[in-house]
């Protein structure tokens, strides 16, 4: 065998303090389809890194699976670059925010990663929509009307009228991933009152990110989206507060904080 002539370098490489100037940390269910997705299509750049971590997460979506998630939350954030802060942890799971609550998830996140905001789709989608001036709310969700309930408690606990509360009836986040894009919007159209102020679709796993200018452009009022709600929260987060009127109107307004 020819012997190979290895040489050290003669000095070692200089090294910038992070790859990526800001660190979003996401922590998703094992069995999310659309978080990461969404993240790289409205989120990374070369300037904003988003890094994941998936916890354990047994179907169906009940209160009491989505609450079983909560004991995962700190360990789950502390796998995301182990030992480095990072500027911003999103807990992607809309009803688990609603049944574990914003102030435990936070909670349970800081304990890891201590230094970063955390944000919740629950919180995130109240910004948007006091960002947008609505106050009676349509509310389209794919869950069954046991898991829906909370969150129609919450948002009326928080001061929004419910104009109309629309369930899918679906048990499965699985399958919540693979509604169509044209069933998203035709069932969005059907869910929006005529007196509400906004639209606000449900669920981490849903696709709605991806229609909701079109749906803003066929109902004629702002739509805001769990995955949309948290993209928006973690770029302002990250001082990113360039407007994208093609994701749409959320994405072109300031963020007022969670």
């Amino acid at each position: 065998m020819k012997t190979l002539d290895l040489s050290l370098a003669s000095r070692a490489p200089k090294l910038d303090d992070r790859p990526l100037a800001k660190r979003i940390g996401l922590i998703i269910l094992a069995t999310d389809h659309t978080t990461e997705v969404d993240f790289q299509r409205m989120v990374a750049s070369d300037r904003i890194g988003v890094y994941a971590t998936r916890i354990p997460y047994a179907n169906p979506v009940t209160p009491e699976n989505l609450r079983a998630m909560q004991p995962s939350l700190t360990s789950g954030a502390a796998l995301i670059l182990p030992d480095e802060p990072l500027d911003v942890v999103m807990y992607s799971c809309t009803s688990a925010s609603v049944v574990i609550g914003n102030g435990q998830v936070t909670a349970a996140v800081k304990a890891a990663k201590p230094t970063a905001a955390v944000v919740t789709p629950t919180a995130a989608a109240v910004s948007g929509l006091k960002a947008l001036g609505a106050r009676r709310i349509s509310v389209l969700t794919p869950y069954t009307l046991e898991t829906s309930r909370p969150m129609a408690h919450y948002f009326e606990g928080l001061g929004f009228d419910i104009a109309r509360f629309t369930c899918l009836g679906l048990t499965d986040d699985r399958d919540m991933a693979r509604i169509s894009l044209s069933e998203i919007v035709a069932f969005a159209k059907e869910a929006m009152a005529p007196d509400s102020d906004a639209l606000f679709i449900s669920c981490t796993a849903v696709r709605a990110a991806g229609v909701a200018a079109k749906i803003e452009a066929a109902i004629g009022k702002p739509v805001v989206t769990s995955n949309l709600a948290t993209a928006w929260a973690c770029l302002r987060l990250c001082g990113d507060a360039t407007a994208r009127p093609e994701l749409g109107r959320l994405m072109t307004l300031v963020y007022p904080g969670l």
